[in-house]
Order: C-alpha cells, then structure tokens, then sequence
C-alpha cells in the first residue's frame, strides 16, 4: 500500500511540475509547428527543411520541422483543416483552392499565401533510346503523370487533358513519387516520367548519371495553348548542361510555388516566420539555387491568393505597394 502511495504521489509531481512548465511564459512560448513539403526525391522537403530550421533558430518559442508528404494538393488540404499549418503548393493549386474551382470546385480552402517561393519546371522525362520525341508521343505509352496528391499530377491533368486533347485514357497511367519515376525509368518500367519541380532535382541528376535521358519539349503553339487557358503558367526554357546528356534547350511549362499558411494564424506570428525567412534568404540558397526568387516582390508579382495580413505587413514595411488582388476581403 505504501509503495503504491509513493507512485501515486510521484506521478502527482510529476503532472503539476509539467502544468507548472506548461503555463509559465517560457514555456507557453514554445509552439511546435510542421511544414507540409513533398518527397525526398524532389526541392519542396529540403527548401521545407530550410525554413523550418530558420524558423526554430531566428524566431523565439518556434520549433518546426519538415513534414513529408505526397505535396501540392495534401499540404493544401493538411493545411486548410490545420493539420501541419504551412504549406508548400503550386500555384495553380493555390489558385482553385482558394477560389473554390477547379479541382476544388465547391470547396474553398481556408488557407493564405505568405510568400512565393520560386518557379517549378516541368519536366517530361523519358529514355534517350524510348521513341519518345514529342509530346503527342505520350499516347499510347506507360507515363507516370505524379504521385497522388502532387502538384505534378494536378498541372499534369490540366495540361494534358484541359489544354492539349491528351485524356489519360490515351495512354497508362502511373502515379509515381520522383524518386519512384527515376527507378521506373532505370528499370523500364515506365516510358515517361514526370517532373514538375525547380531544376536541376536530385532524382533525375541521379537517374541521367546511369542512364541516357531525353528531357521531351513543348512547341510553342502546344505552350500557348496551355497559357491561354490557364494564365497562371508560363512557358520556360530550360538552358541546355542543366542534366548530364541534355545538350539543348527545352521549351516547356513553368508555374510559380507558394508557401502557404492557415488562414486563421496570428498577425504577429506570420509577420515574425515571414520576416525571418526573408531576412535569412542566404540560407535558403545555399540549399537551393533557386532560392534566389523568394523575395518580397515576387511575393506581389507572382502570388496567385492573396497574402496573409502577417506577411502583409511585413512587405509594407520594406516600402513595397500591394495590390488590392493580395489582400484579404473584410
């Protein structure tokens, strides 16, 4: 009976100790908070991992970390229901989302623009030896349009099926990760990969130093088709030496990420994870190149949702104007 005591008054220490920590103000400062990224394969972990590492050294009481996760339309959705709180997604995900249309016809999501991060390449990966030369070639064959929930299964089905008259039933479809599209590719058991991400990605620098690879171009009639229908891609070229054997340059489609956040966070708290990773952008770019686009203007140039009160403020204080399209309607 006393030894059963002596654990019930421990574990009663134990538990106001910890109610103790909890509601004094250092610890109440503490909020641990996750990014929603993508694969391993592609930039959106790495860039994720960046920023929550900026976020839990530069801004007091943060940890956050990485999460994860099949990307674009799931960090929308994990987002949205408040599950991670941050996302990185393509804008065309951010566009539909927060309108309601689209794939999210009906649904509006409850999620904000914070920044832009940079512009996601897409890239229509095959063998050099496949046969594969244009797009058209795509019927008929064994293609991985994206992994479930991705940005790139989502501009794939839009481009494609919405802009080009090329439905999924005209070839095979496979929804693979890219890490999973280069093993695909090496063993062949896909014809075509698909890549929409900021290049050069590890999964295929990977895949094109034991493989001969063939990065398949857009015309420009095909580019402008895609642009005039859904304004919120751009035609990209992609300069040749970029991956081992791609000894030109490819035209082809290009759309901007967005860092997203909950719609209903606190000012101060997005003013503060804004104004740190805008002012720790080195570090970014060291782990990516294409870091160098996250800045305050292109936030205003190229958001595609409005942007969050917080990083709002933040941009108005660096003496940068923002249009009435990037504010939150009262």
């Amino acid at each position: 009976m006393r030894k059963k005591m002596s654990c019930i008054t421990l574990l009663a220490f134990v538990c106001g100790f910890l109610a103790i920590f909890v509601s004094s103000p250092a610890g109440a400062r503490t909020q641990f908070v996750s990014i929603g990224t993508g694969g391993t394969g592609g930039v959106y972990y790495p860039y994720g991992g960046g920023v929550a590492e900026i976020w839990s050294k530069k801004v007091d009481g943060i940890k956050a970390v990485a999460e994860v996760t099949g990307a674009s339309v799931e960090n929308t959705k994990l987002c949205s229901k408040g599950e991670t709180l941050f996302g990185e997604i393509m804008s065309d995900v951010a566009y539909q989302a927060y309108t309601g249309t689209g794939k999210f016809k009906g649904k509006p999501q409850k999620i904000l623009g914070m920044f832009v991060m940079y512009p996601n390449v897409y890239h229509v990966v095959t063998r050099a030896d496949s046969g594969v030369s244009t797009i058209s070639d795509l019927k008929g064959r064994k293609v991985s349009v994206g992994a479930p929930g991705s940005g790139t299964e989502f501009m794939t089905n839009l481009i494609l099926e919405g802009a080009l008259n090329i439905p999924y039933s005209s070839f095979k479809v496979f929804r693979l990760s890219f890490n999973e599209n280069a093993n695909a590719l090496k063993d062949n058991s896909i014809d075509v990969g698909i890549w929409c991400v900021a290049p050069p990605t590890s999964s295929i620098m990977d895949l094109a130093t034991t493989h001969a690879i063939k990065i398949v171009p857009f015309t420009k009639n095909e580019i402008d088709r895609v642009t005039s229908k859904y304004p919120f891609y751009s035609g990209y070229t992609l300069p040749a030496g970029i991956y081992k054997g791609q000894d030109k340059e490819v035209y082809t489609a290009s759309v901007w990420n967005t860092f997203i956040c909950n719609a209903d966070l606190d000012v101060d708290l997005v003013y503060k994870l804004t104004k740190a990773v805008f002012e720790n952008q080195a570090y970014l770019i060291k782990i990516h190149p294409f870091a160098k686009y996250t800045t305050p203007q292109n936030a205003i140039k190229y958001s595609a949702i409005p942007l969050h009160p917080g990083a709002v403020k933040y941009i108005r204080e660096q003496g940068i104007d923002i249009p009435e399209r990037l504010l939150v309607k009262k």
